[in-house]
């Protein structure tokens, strides 16, 4: 029998980074892995960011956007979302 390929979950904070999350998130869904769970956090931007996130959402697992309390506890909220067998943080 063949092991099957552990899961990957990639978690992206964002806060503001309009400039910035296109990339990050064009980076992840060229990856070829193929069990790949991507979650994104945003912090509740208000510079376009989540509308810009808005275009990729048939490809993004999971979207929470609401205020936070800065890195850590956003990082954690996307933890509470992976579940993945591994975690791994790529930010905007």
């Amino acid at each position: 029998m063949k092991a099957q390929l552990p899961t990957v979950s990639v978690i992206t904070v964002v806060y503001n980074a309009r400039d910035l999350i296109e990339g990050t998130i064009d980076s992840v869904l060229a990856q070829t892995y193929p069990h790949l769970e991507y979650v994104i956090v945003d912090g509740a931007s208000t510079d376009g960011t989540l509308e810009l996130i808005g275009r990729y959402a048939d490809r993004i697992d999971r979207l929470v956007s609401e205020p936070d309390r800065g890195l850590y506890d956003a990082m954690n909220k996307g933890l509470e979302q992976a579940t993945g067998d591994f975690v791994w943080y790529i930010n905007a």
